[in-house]
């Protein structure tokens, strides 16, 4: 099963992928932890900072052996492998690279850069009152607006868009994370303009004027459409585009409090789900919590489908906005269109906003580069949270994966 495996990653990925090995890699610390991975802080040489996700291999294998059905047959294998593979694919500032790939005989993984600003939730808590401004939240929420957009626009639906997600890169600017629930739909996606996908000078450029430490979240180069990229391995060829007549997922995935109507209903959602969670983002961000939060899962998804948001306070463009998002019919939701001409981002130039040099939050900077002694051995770590079964931490239905926070 471990030559079965690493073939078959090897083939998907394609031979570019550095391949990693723990030995080369100086483990810091275990920065968070997902249902079924756990994230370390790695250091590659003297200056690069890693975040290295991990799966336990024994679970994967488990899985491929004894999954019968054609549709679920190795899924768990599938899903990591189609995560990495998308991350190979990106090509935009506030996306992560793949640095690399790990395998071993108890653990698979991968490296993407490290953002030491944690996350958009941790930067909130640390808001006197939990909440953002509105200019905060214009800066944020453009950002993610133009990162959905290039998902959308290379078919992919993100679909757990949530604050633990969206991590603060070393220069102030975002880095969306975590592609495990997204899926490919059909080809037929929105078309931006290609202005949309304007980023600053490319990271080759950036490097003769900043020092490499800068430059440790820093995930791409312009895109350029006239030139022919480097042929890589299709997405379908991993994880075939989950479509129906209508170009619709069926699957369940997400974080409960952000999942969006349709998706519970189970009649098939498509890129609409994404504009649905970046409307209760924004709004956790102007109210310091989530619209539709019950005591339970059900009352949840009650209140998702059948509660209108209170948007308290005076009426303005935001709360116009994330009213709109907030749109049970993903029929009616606001598109990417109207999102970027709306009264909120009225006077935005969308070409420049990557090129904002002062964010509204900057993570201090270790000039000297010392991340501290190490003394984590991935493989028994990883196995001693994973162990008994991980305690009944994820479910073992493949179209309704549990989601756990990073710590």
């Amino acid at each position: 099963m471990v030559d079965t495996l690493e073939r078959h990653h090897r083939h998907h990925l394609g031979d570019d992928v550095p391949a990693l090995r723990l030995q080369q890699l100086k483990v810091v610390s275990a920065v968070g932890r997902g249902a079924k991975s756990v994230v370390f802080l790695v250091q590659n040489g003297a200056r690069q900072l890693w975040a290295l996700k991990v799966i336990p291999r024994w679970n994967i294998e488990k899985k491929c052996k004894t999954e019968d059905s054609a549709s679920s047959r190795g899924y768990d294998y599938r899903r990591i492998t189609f995560e990495q593979q998308v991350l190979w694919q990106f090509d935009h500032r506030l996306l992560p690279k793949l640095r690399g790939a790990l395998s071993t005989d108890k653990v698979v993984g991968y490296a993407i850069d490290y953002c030491p600003g944690r996350d958009l939730n941790s930067l909130r808590r640390k808001q006197t009152e939990k909440m953002f401004s509105d200019d905060v939240i214009r800066f944020y929420a453009a950002e993610l607006v133009l990162a959905l957009e290039y998902l959308h626009h290379l078919g992919i639906v993100y679909r757990d868009l949530k604050p633990e997600n969206v991590m603060i890169q070393e220069d102030g600017h975002i880095m969306l994370v975590d592609f495990d629930l997204s899926t490919k739909l059909s080809s037929k996606s929105p078309s931006p303009t290609p202005a949309t996908f304007l980023v600053p000078p490319s990271d080759s450029a950036n490097r003769k004027r900043a020092p490499t430490f800068r430059w440790w979240c820093g995930s791409g180069s312009t895109i350029d459409d006239s030139k022919e990229p480097s042929p890589r391995p299709s997405l379908n060829s991993v994880f075939p585009a989950e479509t129906d007549s209508v170009m619709k997922s069926n699957s369940f995935v997400g974080t409960e409090e952000y999942v969006a109507p349709e998706m519970i209903l189970g009649g098939g959602h498509d890129f609409a789900v994404d504009w649905w969670c970046l409307g209760v983002v924004l709004y956790e961000m102007l109210y310091g919590e989530t619209p539709f939060r019950g005591s339970n899962r059900k009352e949840t998804f009650y209140r998702i489908l059948g509660k209108t948001p209170e948007l308290a306070g005076k009426t303005t463009p935001l709360r116009d906005l994330i009213g709109k998002l907030l749109e049970k019919d993903p029929k009616q939701r606001l598109g990417v269109e109207g999102i970027k001409g709306h009264d909120f981002f009225k006077g935005m130039t969308w070409q420049s906003v990557l090129e904002i040099a002062r964010p509204p939050f900057i993570p201090p900077i270790d000039t000297e580069g010392n991340v501290g002694p190490s003394g984590i051995d991935v493989e028994l770590f990883v196995e001693g949270i994973f162990s008994n079964n991980n305690n009944n931490m994820y479910s073992e239905n493949p179209h309704q994966p549990s989601k756990i926070d990073f710590f």
